[in-house]
């Protein structure tokens, strides 16, 4: 313990000597916590609508001023030819186009259906599907409303509709806040962790102290050791400092105890710390290091959850996830967050994680002894 405490006072210092490596720790997550919830928005609004109007009834204009006060559409252009209607398509300019076909009104009042024509710009796929899903629950609704209104005429005779009301458990304004900052959060503090912790090693063999500490009586795990601690401890606080962020910035309370996630977080840390240790044992230099944490952390958020739905993915997909920790942190994030799930709802990712921790670090110290 006496050796350990020693190496611990020298890796501090080092730290803290350092005015980079505290800006990368404590300014550069916070920044980035204030700017990427604001710009990862799963709503999509200002969805650009062309209506081709042939028919010019009652019934077709209520129809676009509900489209258009929903919020989510701004009607660019209004005509009574497709062709227009598809070259602003084309010009993107019009991200939707809405044909209202000619005997609209004439064919809903006598027929007691309609049909109308929906064409999609999907270059962006994402706001293509949004776009499209929100206009057809648009005129759903403004189907239903119709409805209701003929059920005072007695000359009409409706079918009978059933009303479906739907309740959002966990969040239910559907603030997608609530959903995207505890997996960003994870994110960050996995960038943190990894990404110094992979430098740590390889920088004490660019100037030269690898060699000194070989000589000396330290054991192997002594060094990890007081390689992770230090890291772990600012996790810590990097993680603290997070979720004080995400309190006032974002108005995010936590469903759940802190203590679940704190204490998840500590197990998840010297995970990912030992993953980081593990790449600068193997790495010759800090270029190495940051070249190799990039592509692990871009292949550990893209499949980790955080913006597709893991079960969403292909089969292949899935079974990769099972070996990555940052899904199993942004899973247990949102449940502790939203849900209010307590150490007994997460012991399956807990002991997976742990057992991550374990397989990770004392792959560190065996491949350290095995360069040294």
């Amino acid at each position: 313990m006496r050796t350990l405490k020693f190496i611990l006072e020298k890796e501090f210092r080092q730290i803290f000597r350092d005015p980079a490596i505290l800006r990368v720790l404590f300014i550069m997550p916070l920044i980035q916590l204030m700017i990427l919830p604001r710009a990862a928005d799963y709503e999509v609004k200002n969805i650009k609508l062309s209506v081709v109007d042939r028919d010019h009834s009652d019934y077709a204009r209520k129809l676009v001023s509900k489209i258009t006060a929903s919020g989510y559409f701004q009607l660019d252009h209004y005509t009574a030819s497709y062709n227009e209607a598809i070259a602003e398509v084309e010009k993107d300019k019009a991200d939707l186009v809405l044909e209202i076909p000619a005997a609209f009104e004439k064919n809903l009042v006598k027929e007691d259906e309609a049909t109308l024509f929906m064409a999609v710009n999907a270059i962006n796929g994402v706001k293509a599907n949004l776009g499209a899903a929100y206009l057809r629950t648009i005129i759903q609704d403004f189907n239903s409303q119709v409805r209701t209104e003929w059920i005072q005429f007695p000359r009409f005779s409706p079918e009978l509709n059933i009303a479906v009301t739907s309740s959002n458990w966990f969040n239910p304004s559907m603030n997608y806040r609530l959903f995207m900052v505890p997996g960003i959060l994870v994110v960050l503090v996995t960038m943190v962790g990894a990404f110094l912790a992979s430098l740590n090693i390889v920088k004490e063999k660019e100037i030269g102290t690898i060699e000194q500490i070989n000589v000396t009586p330290i054991r192997n795990y002594h060094f990890i050791l007081g390689k992770l601690i230090p890291f772990w401890v600012l996790g810590i606080i990097v993680l603290s400092l997070g979720m004080l962020l995400a309190r006032f910035a974002y108005d995010v309370i936590p469903v759940g105890n802190l203590l679940t996630i704190y204490v998840f977080a500590a197990v998840y840390l010297l995970a990912v710390l030992g993953l980081g240790l593990l790449l600068s044992t193997y790495t010759a230099n800090q270029q190495q290091g940051m070249l190799l944490s990039f592509f692990m952390m871009m292949v550990f958020i893209l499949l980790g959850g955080l913006y597709t739905s893991i079960d969403s993915m292909p089969e292949w997909a899935q079974v990769v996830t099972r070996f990555n920790p940052v899904a199993y942190f942004v899973e247990v994030m949102r449940m502790v967050i939203l849900k209010g799930s307590s150490l007994a709802d997460i012991s399956r990712q807990l002991l997976v994680v742990g057992a991550f921790a374990v397989f990770l670090n004392g792959w560190a110290i065996l491949s350290y002894k095995k360069r040294a």
